[in-house]
């Protein structure tokens, strides 16, 4: 007996959650070959780095027209495009590196064309997927996207890192290169009669200033983006910088610190699959007291713990920042209009990215100043207070989930997707 598919489950949701895996999957291993590419052309840690760079500089930079562009144009086009992109730098960059001796210049240079496409592709992708759920089960729907999402984390970077021994750089930035193709041609098959036709607007800069004040209207939406602009920053720098500094000195090296990673991821995984089942009803409340638990990878690092006990913090931690993603997401979904919600995704996007590499470049200078343990423990303090903060927004506390349905003041049914709706204190 064939089982029906649940509502959620929707044709562009299918495909949107298809093309995630596969272009994820190609990704998660290209920022492996990409690194190893650099040093097989003889660069340094540092040119490492600089390529890295060159990609993040247009994400930020282009993030908020990206938004803006998405809202004004069909998002499924947008997306296509920006997989089209990627695709071409991604195959260039692996011809340089079959043919040999790739110039650190055209390496920085093509890195920073698939930033700026990823720039235009991210509001528009997230717009999408918002846009393609609905009903009273949209929870489930965004925990089994992330279910696919760090599936693809988790196996692209295995796959791509026994690739790169195996085969080499190049031809995992080939393989990188075809995920977006096939990526894109299952984006172009999104179905978007659905949506709502633009209304004319006052041009790209008029759309930026209405996204902005969508967002500084919403207390518990710039405020959770505030706080995860520091946030973020701070987990990326204890796990780039700090952590495997402590393994190295600590733990016995590369070994014990991947297999700490591995369990985060694992526990990424795991709390998507919790978010299937769990569905709080004050969600956002929920979402911000899993991040307390986002803390305690830099104090397990000062102390230090051994590594079976830091792969069990960073475990936990893994589960808590799914269970914020998809409550977070839910909010989203839920508040904003969806003609706005790309807008919106690129001010989310642009708080998440901004800091991070002022923080990991600030992370050596803190460490020289302070010590690594008393600026490990400053990490901590701040996820501490920034999330206690939050809790002080009264919406953060109260906004609550709706139902399918409910009544407007006429007696007629309503769109679930209106005002925010808090309960009482």
């Amino acid at each position: 007996m064939v089982r029906a598919r649940p509502p959620w489950a929707g044709r562009n949701f299918l495909l949107l959650s298809a093309a995630t895996v596969v272009a994820g999957l190609g990704s998660n291993g290209a920022l492996i070959a990409t690194s190893f590419a650099v040093l097989g052309a003889g660069g340094s840690a540092t040119d490492v780095g600089l390529v890295s760079a060159a990609r993040m500089i247009p994400l930020v930079f282009f993030l908020l027209i990206g938004g803006a562009i998405a809202d004004r144009l069909p998002r499924h086009r947008v997306m296509v495009a920006a997989n089209s992109v990627n695709c071409v730098a991604q195959g260039l960059f692996a011809l340089l590196v079959l043919a040999g001796e790739p110039r650190l210049w055209q390496m920085a240079l093509l890195a920073a064309v698939g930033g700026t496409g990823q720039a235009f592709f991210a509001p528009a992708a997230e717009g999408m997927l918002l846009a393609s759920v609905s009903g009273e089960d949209s929870g489930r729907a965004f925990a089994v996207f992330r279910v696919g999402v760090n599936g693809a984390t988790i196996g692209g970077a295995a796959l791509g890192g026994a690739l790169v021994a195996a085969v080499g750089p190049g031809w995992v930035l080939a393989i990188d290169s075809a995920s977006f193709a096939v990526a894109g041609a299952l984006r172009a098959f999104l179905d978007v009669s659905g949506v709502p036709a633009r209304a004319p607007s006052g041009g790209v800069l008029h759309d930026l200033r209405d996204g902005w004040r969508e967002v500084a209207g919403r207390p518990w939406l710039w405020g959770i983006v505030v706080q995860f602009s520091i946030v973020n920053a701070v987990i990326i720098a204890v796990q780039s910088v700090y952590g495997p500094l402590v393994a190295e000195e600590h733990l016995g090296g590369a070994g014990p610190w991947g297999l700490a990673l591995a369990a985060f991821g694992a526990g990424t995984a795991g709390g998507a699959l919790l978010m299937t089942r769990y569905k709080p009803r004050r969600i956002l409340l929920a979402g911000t007291l899993s991040v307390f638990p986002l803390a305690l990878p830099s104090a397990a690092l000062a102390v230090p713990l051994p590594t079976a006990g830091l792969a069990a913090v960073l475990f936990g931690s893994g589960v808590s920042i799914e269970v914020f993603a998809v409550t977070w997401m839910l909010a989203l979904h839920q508040e904003i209009p969806e003609e706005k919600f790309s807008r919106v995704s690129s001010y989310d996007w642009l708080g998440s990215l901004a800091m991070v590499p002022v923080a990991t470049a600030l992370a050596g200078p803190a460490q020289d100043l302070v010590g690594r343990p008393a600026a490990l423990w400053g990490c901590t303090a701040l996820v501490v207070l920034l999330t206690a903060a939050v809790l002080c927004v009264p919406d953060v506390r109260r906004l609550t989930r709706r139902t399918a349905v409910v009544a407007d003041g006429d007696g007629d049914a309503a769109d679930d997707r209106g005002g925010a709706r808090i309960t009482p204190r």
